[in-house]
């Protein structure tokens, strides 16, 4: 199949190249105007209790939560001064009508927990007006230009503050990110491929990718939800699996180049058909397996995982296909030209190197295969001691520590934790057709459990009654997690009790992704075993491929749990630990990790299958396949581990994390599992190996995805590119 589309592109290889690159420009326009589309936070579960409760209270009530805590301090005056306090109530009846239900200051209430201890500075709670959070964001937008008072240092913190801080922070780092990856990753493909035009390959594929997949998330976003931190997956992921791609296909071309005398008219057509043949069919299962990966995303019901998986599916299938059909067709009419711009130094002969089953590669993999129970035992002993510290993980979700201690809001928690007394949290109780007697016992009752420090009424209509219950401590400690889980023990005989809030939504997050990882599990499992059967017609080597994926992202989740949670490292990384690990965030690596150790597995047991194939010698076949592969691999995890480093640069812990993790778990896959562990395993299956019961077997030899006979000489003479992969 894949060698018949090969034939296809060759034949029309120009016509190709121009649709592509209509195709880019219409994906330019289209998705010039994403960010306009893009919804902001979603990690609440609809049907979850405290998503119920922020419903029913705003049906009832109107928006009585506080979305910005406003901050108005002066060096030389009280707050209680009156020019103190004509200046604060002067901006605030400059706020912009219909962008707040609710604004209360000191001077209205009195309240003394509205006054620092030095009474030089008061907050001002306010609660947005708006139904969803694409309004409430509006509102917030319209109203934050306009709380700066005149005299008073003005500091603006709460969730909206913060959610402000972290769209501009993302949206800078994501540009220079961008700006860092794509020289950094030219200089280095021109290192690797020693040419200027093999060099830019990686780049062109991972242009279309980034703006293919904008394009697709624009789409997207007219039907449904699309969180603006699919952008970032979008960068991420378009950018790494570009360079993966184009390094495979492009090294493959040229490999086929070297096979055939440069007289011969159809050697390059033919090269582009054997390419096709066998890297493009790495291609295509890779980009399969990874989007497989990718999509148990959307068994999550927040919209920011899903999102996740929208953009990265988006970003991994744009690439596969721009890797199918745009790269081969500019190969074909580039030819041998794909060589111009050679640098001299970078093109020393390869010769010394030795054949492919005696190269540098092979004689690890052959040393490996001499003692593979040695080597398996002591590698996966050693990644499981690194991945141990993921025992003891504690979760928790985003505050404004995300930040960088510079952040305005970062900056505004601060003061309000130094000036105001120890860091608050609040959970809102809402009781729904409860008399007066049965108000009074539930205040009672929460204000007996343990750690409650008040309980203060907000509202009532009818039977309807909106509490607020305080404690001290951060929301998303485990002190704060189990308060709220007390809370919701407290019941009333008619009626009913919702509890809602920052930490109750934080708790609700936490059952959510727990009770829906095992589906997700089983979706990446399910799918990764069953595109591998069809790509090697073996039931063995799929479940060996999983259960090496795991031990490899485990460990890199023992390192992130080491650094992030338990807070190593802080000084040197530049960040501060929250004493937890946001929840969302292994998940979203799970995913992606999974997508991508299934890509370099892919390419590798191609190249053994081929060599399987041709000698039915296993541990031939696995040095060759290593040595063929060890190059290309190891180039592939270099240039993929700048883009990801690149975010690993990031302002936002959680954005650190995301990179830092990846970036562990990509070398320890490329280096260690592909280079140690796989040799060790294939060793000792031998040719269990490629063993599926009799009835799969027939089937897959009639129907799977099988690599071309004709598509690779049997033994052509070796070409010094061969020998240099």
């Amino acid at each position: 199949m894949v060698d018949r589309w090969g034939a296809v592109v060759a034949r029309h290889a120009a016509l190709v190249v121009v649709l592509g690159v209509l195709a880019l420009v219409g994906a330019a326009v289209l998705g010039s105007s994403v960010f306009d589309s893009l919804s902001q936070g979603g990690f609440d579960d609809r049907n979850s209790e405290s998503a119920r409760e922020q419903r029913a209270e705003r049906a009832v009530f109107g928006n009585r939560a506080v979305d910005v805590v406003a901050v108005y301090s002066s060096e030389d005056r009280l707050a209680t001064d009156p020019a103190f306090r004509s200046a604060v109530q002067e901006t605030l009846d400059g706020i912009p009508e219909g962008t707040t239900t609710h604004v209360v200051t000191y001077y209205d209430t009195e309240s003394p927990d509205l006054l620092s201890g030095d009474r030089r500075s008061t907050q001002v709670l306010i609660s947005l007006a708006g139904g969803s959070q694409k309004e409430l964001l509006s509102s917030w937008d319209e109203l934050k230009p306009t709380l700066e008072a005149e005299g008073l240092r003005t500091d603006l913190a709460g969730s909206f503050a913060v959610y402000g801080d972290v769209n501009h922070i993302s949206e800078t780092d994501l540009r220079r990110a961008e700006l860092l990856t794509l020289p950094i990753v030219l200089v280095l493909s021109l290192l690797i491929f020693g040419s200027l035009v093999a060099a830019s390959m990686p780049v062109l594929v991972g242009v279309f990718s980034v703006v293919g997949a904008l394009a697709v998330l624009r789409l997207l976003a007219a039907v449904t939800d699309v969180s603006v931190f699919s952008v970032n997956v979008v960068t991420l992921i378009g950018l790494g699996l570009a360079v993966d791609y184009a390094l495979f296909i492009v090294s493959r071309f040229r490999e086929e180049l070297g096979r055939r005398p440069t007289d011969d008219p159809d050697a390059v057509a033919a090269s582009v058909r054997t390419t096709m043949a066998t890297a493009g069919r790495t291609v295509l299962f890779s980009g399969l397996t990874v989007a497989a990966a990718l999509s148990s995303l959307l068994v999550f019901p927040q919209t920011f995982l899903r999102s996740m998986g929208y953009g990265g599916m988006a970003a991994v299938l744009v690439a596969m296909v721009t890797a199918l059909t745009v790269l081969p067709a500019v190969l074909r009419l580039l030819g041998r030209r794909i060589d111009r711009g050679r640098v001299p130094l970078l093109n020393r002969p390869a010769a010394v190197q030795g054949a492919a089953e005696h190269g540098a590669w092979a004689r690890l993999a052959r040393s490996v295969m001499r003692r593979p129970v040695t080597y398996l035992v002591v590698v996966t002993g050693a990644l499981l001691l690194v991945a141990s510290p993921f025992l003891n993980v504690v979760w928790g979700g985003v505050d404004y520590r995300v930040l960088p201690e510079d952040a305005p809001s970062r900056v505004a928690a601060e003061r309000l934790n130094e000036d105001f007394g120890p860091e608050r949290s609040n959970a809102d109780v809402l009781l729904r057709d409860a008399d007066g007697e049965a108000v009074q016992a539930v205040t009672t009752e929460l204000e007996a459990v343990p750690g409650v420090t008040a309980v203060q009424p907000v509202a009532r209509s009818g039977d309807d009654t909106l509490l607020r219950a305080f404690w001290e401590g951060n929301s998303q400690s485990q002190a704060s997690q189990r308060i709220v889980t007390d809370l919701r023990a407290v019941t009333v005989d008619e009626g009913s009790v919702l509890v809602g809030g920052v930490t109750a939504a934080t708790v609700d997050l936490l059952d959510s992704i727990g009770s829906h990882l095992p589906w997700m599990g089983l979706i990446v499992v399910g799918v990764m075993l069953l595109l591998l059967f069809l790509a090697f017609g073996s039931v063995v080597l799929p479940v060996k491929a999983v259960l090496m994926n795991i031990v490899s992202i485990t460990a890199a989740f023992g390192v992130v749990t080491w650094i992030f949670s338990d807070g190593h490292l802080e000084g040197l990384l530049g960040f501060e630990s929250q004493g937890f690990l946001d929840a969302t965030q292994p998940i979203l690596m799970l995913a992606i990790l999974f997508g991508l150790s299934m890509d370099y597995e892919v390419f590798l047991l191609s190249r053994v299958r081929e060599e399987w194939d041709l000698s039915h010698d296993n541990t031939r076949a696995v040095a060759v396949g290593v040595q063929k592969t060890g190059r290309i691999i190891t180039s592939a995890a270099l240039l993929l581990a700048v883009v990801i480093g690149a975010f690993s640069t990031s302002g936002l812990v959680f954005m650190k994390l995301i990179g830092i993790g990846m970036l562990v778990a990509l070398l320890v896959d490329a280096t260690v599992v592909r280079a140690l562990l796989v040799p060790a395993t294939m060793k000792l299956l031998g040719r269990l190996n490629w063993w599926a019961p009799a009835p799969m077997r027939r089937w897959w030899d009639r129907h799977g995805f099988h690599e071309n006979d004709a598509a690779t000489p049997a033994r052509a003479p070796q070409s010094a590119v061969e020998k240099a992969a």
